[in-house]
């Protein structure tokens, strides 16, 4: 088994990579007031919500390491507001902001050890919480899913291999901790099997296809064999 610090080192240094796909693709756009695949959410939207997430999660890191007290967000309307307010400002001075916000978290995730891995850390006073060891996959998979969001031609199919298999795993538990576990044998064309309850329907796609189905329920790339699961949406 490996070390959980070179897990950690291998997700930063993914998030790294996809960051700067990010901002380099971001920056071709002059106009974000072009709807999102987010529902209701334009791409400005989604590009404040990625400089807003950097900010929230570099308390966490405050909150895991120094002891702060401090929560991802003050409250569910704190969070939406925030976002709401940073819309409608130039393209260039919101893609700014996103590749800023995210140099300090990129530092501030490097500070979290193994002694930071079990800490519980709290979304909102009194809601939902995580282990601080979870924080540097959580900012990974808000760039990568919301790079794809966009809808500016990045998709899933564009992640290596391993990224894809980190994210259909990570989608795979989030269903089976959900309210209606998903039942289903899951095949990649690229050879990966995933068998959940009784396996009875088969799904098969690519692996960018099986995690455009699970992360944004989006069945066209994916096959059935029966009558396609119904999911949790989730991210």
């Amino acid at each position: 088994m490996r070390a959980y610090g070179d897990l950690v080192t291998d997700l930063l240094d993914a998030l790294d990579r996809q960051t700067t796909l990010l901002v380099a693709d971001i920056r071709a756009l002059d106009d974000l007031s072009a709807p999102s695949l987010c529902p209701g959410w334009s791409r400005d939207h989604v590009l404040n919500h990625i400089a807003r997430n950097a900010e929230a999660l570099s308390r966490l890191v405050g909150a895991a390491v120094d002891g702060t007290g401090e929560t991802m967000y003050s409250s569910p309307e704190g969070r939406d507001a925030d976002i709401d307010a940073g819309v409608g400002r130039p393209a260039a001075v919101v893609v700014d902001e996103v590749a800023a916000t995210a140099v300090p978290l990129a530092e501030d995730l490097r500070r979290l050890g193994p002694e930071h891995r079990d800490i519980e850390l709290e979304r909102t006073p009194g809601g939902p919480t995580f282990k601080g060891g979870m924080l540097p996959f959580m900012r990974l998979r808000e760039v990568v899913y919301h790079h794809v969001d966009l809808d500016t031609g990045f998709g899933f199919d564009d992640l290596d291999g391993e990224l894809q298999t980190l994210f259909i795993e990570n989608e795979i538990k989030r269903q089976q901790g959900g309210p209606s576990p998903l039942s289903a044998t899951i095949r990649s064309t690229e050879g990966d099997t995933w068998t959940l309850g009784d396996g009875a329907t088969e799904v098969t796609g690519t692996r960018g296809a099986i995690l455009r189905w699970l992360a944004r329920q989006d069945p066209s790339g994916v096959t059935s064999s029966g009558d396609l699961p119904s999911l949790t949406a989730g991210l």
